[in-house]
């Protein structure tokens, strides 16, 4: 009887020490090798994307021009926010208490190092040599790993299924682990989009779809 019971004992503290384990590691910052998830990198320019793809609704791939049509969605460069930013060099509140107080609105830090960038002063003069911006890149898969946006945006997939809500974020993170098993899952629904080839669905899952 007493061996019965050290035995249901001993389960029972085993059963909570894996529970515990479980629940250390998922409330923890612990990742499997490769799983960059929640990678929040500090970036040169405090950009929101919040503000311009939420707020302003600014259309993902004015900026990311370059993911319909290739590989990469690619960073844009400072004469595309130029396209704004001539124009706009303030916050709206900074713009109204400037009015409210008569006075020359002041230029925002951050539009700042935009113009700085580009070797502009602050009334868009040419000065300097050009730096460009050294954004910090967050998604990122293997070397072994083909990715191109295009047959992405082609067969319609949203932004978001892959980068998460970005219109949400005021500093941009990985969202999803983009783990093999994680594209798979995607790879094998029946996507309404790209069905127009027999056997597509069969293709996507093939090991040469992504790596070869």
């Amino acid at each position: 009887m007493d061996k019965l019971l050290n035995k249901q004992f001993s389960t029972i503290i085993g059963i909570m020490i894996v529970v515990a384990v479980i629940i250390s590691f998922k409330n923890s910052s612990f990742h499997i090798p490769g799983n960059q998830e929640d990678y929040q990198p500090t970036q040169p320019i405090a950009f929101s994307h919040q503000l311009h793809a939420g707020e302003m609704e600014i259309a993902c791939q004015y900026c990311h021009f370059g993911a319909e049509d290739s590989k990469h969605a690619g960073i844009p460069p400072a004469n595309v926010c130029m396209n704004c930013h001539k124009f706009v060099n303030n916050t709206f509140n900074e713009t109204r208490r400037a009015d409210l107080e008569n006075r020359k609105p002041v230029f925002s830090k951050e539009i700042k190092k935009i113009y700085a960038s580009l070797g502009l002063d602050l009334d868009g003069i040419k000065v300097n040599d050009e730096i460009p911006t050294e954004w910090v890149k967050v998604h990122n898969v293997p070397d072994f790993v083909f990715f191109s946006h295009k047959p992405h945006i082609t067969a319609g997939v949203d932004c978001a299924k892959c980068h998460g809500d970005v219109q949400t974020m005021t500093q941009v993170k990985q969202v999803e682990d983009l783990s093999m098993g994680w594209c798979l899952d995607c790879h094998r629904q029946e996507h309404d989009s790209i069905q127009s080839a027999t056997g597509r669905t069969a293709y996507l899952q093939d090991c040469a779809s992504c790596h070869y």
